[in-house]
């Protein structure tokens, strides 16, 4: 049985590596001349940026990989300060409570929601609705508060979308199901709390493209700088031709797996699934760019002493947030300097995603300045850009028709192992993969 993986970031990547494992014959075809897609680390004049995830959240499945691709000596842990989180509020960076117990003591919230939280434990579960968006359930069962001062910024820095559109059983369906099984979200987190608490935050030595690089040179049928241009099933025994910009793939395959954006898979489905390729194109993918900012740590009056700090729509920022990256992992600066990752656009804000490059950084600057008591007159040491036109995928209105056009594939042997399907964060991507692997492996 022959397996053609289209794409070569971090889902088709473990994908190949545990069918090697397996021992199933496979080709991976990647359009880049790098392995890992969006995991991309970069050396810039002594700066180590990430222009796609900044750091992992340790699952399981995760850290297995880690140990079996030999990279357990080159995990980096976060500083401990990562545990804290702020929002802007009112003009100024406040903590966000961590803890049940620190939300009812805490000032953050008012009054009213603090008391929210607490009956929020007697409140009855509402009927399902797969079209219940993340602002609506989260207006109902705490309050809209939390939807413009917790729920909103996060969505919009770390998943750059708008809660009033994502969908609460596509984005968080272990909420949902908390609701119905115990009643309650705060009753079910409670009960269902991961005892040694939360997940650890890492990275790599080098970055996180160290992740994919390794994977990519342990693979032995990876084809990289070759694009998939065409598929095609054959009608007398279902097997799949794929070309690519090299030419023809070097055998037939029993199964094809698309491994690849759901705007990129679109094209390769066109022509024998047009139905499943509209439904593709549909899936929203939001531009973000990312500004990097660096200044002496004598100029900035903030202690960075957290992971970063979010900005509610609310407090009309410029940015959705920003990352501390010299706090998480220090190194990543030069001696001396704060390196701050910031995030322009998303779903939210479209506009700011595609202003030109000098607006940007000038616009971030002056917000970084007036947030973070940065010294009157002190200029960025180094500023740097990069910019997706088409980012993180949105699990709105639109992902449940893809979704059910591209599983309906799986039984004319063509599957997903994407993050429009498996979800966005990389422990999914792994572990849709490792998943997948283990069904193909069982035919």
């Amino acid at each position: 049985m022959a397996i053609a993986i289209l794409g070569g970031g971090i889902s088709g990547l473990t994908l190949a590596w545990y069918l090697q494992r397996a021992g199933l014959d496979y080709d991976l075809f990647e359009a880049s001349a790098r392995p890992g897609g969006n995991l991309r680390s970069e050396q810039r004049d002594g700066y180590l940026v990430e222009t796609g995830p900044n750091s992992l959240q340790l699952s399981e499945e995760l850290a297995e990989l880690i140990n079996a691709l030999g990279l357990s000596g080159q995990v980096q842990e976060a500083a401990a300060v990562s545990q804290n989180r702020y929002v802007l509020r009112q003009g100024r960076y406040q903590k966000l409570p961590a803890s049940p117990p620190a939300l009812l003591t805490s000032s953050f919230f008012s009054v009213k929601t603090r008391l929210n939280f607490v009956r929020e434990m007697f409140r009855p579960a509402q009927p399902i609705d797969p079209q219940e968006t993340l602002a609506h359930f989260f207006s109902r069962r705490f309050g809209p508060e939390v939807v413009e001062y917790a729920l909103n910024p996060f969505i919009s820095g770390i998943y750059a979308g708008d809660p009033a559109r994502l969908l609460l059983h596509k984005t968080f369906p272990q909420l949902a199901a908390l609701e119905q099984q115990y009643g309650s979200v705060v009753k079910g987190l409670m009960k269902t709390k991961n005892p040694a608490g939360r997940r650890r935050i890492i990275s790599l030595a080098g970055g996180l493209q160290t992740l994919t690089a390794t994977l990519g040179s342990k693979l032995r049928r990876a084809h990289f700088g070759q694009a998939a241009t065409h598929l095609h099933r054959r009608a007398d025994d279902g097997r799949w031709e794929v070309e690519t910009t090299a030419g023809p793939a070097p055998r037939l395959y029993h199964h094809v797996v698309l491994a690849l954006p759901a705007y990129a898979a679109a094209p390769l489905l066109q022509e024998q699934f047009p139905a499943v390729a509209a439904a593709l194109n549909q899936v929203q993918h939001p531009p973000m760019t990312a500004i990097y900012t660096a200044y002496h740590r004598a100029d900035v009056g903030h202690p960075l002493d957290g992971f970063g700090a979010l900005n509610p729509k609310a407090e009309q920022p410029y940015a959705a947030g920003s990352i501390w990256t010299s706090s998480i992992f220090p190194g990543r600066a030069p001696a001396g300097q704060v390196l701050f990752t910031t995030f322009v656009g998303g779903s939210q804000y479209e506009e700011q995603a595609r202003q030109p490059e000098a607006a940007q950084k000038a616009a971030v600057h002056e917000e970084l300045s007036r947030l973070y008591a940065v010294r009157a007159g002190a200029e960025p040491v180094w500023q740097y850009r990069y910019y997706w036109d088409k980012a993180i995928p949105q699990f709105d209105a639109h992902i449940g028709p893809a979704h059910a056009a591209a599983d309906a594939l799986a039984a004319q042997g063509l599957h997903v192992a994407a993050n429009w399907r498996s979800g966005v964060g990389v422990p999914d991507c792994v572990r849709q993969a490792r998943q997948l692997a283990a069904t193909l492996a069982a035919r």
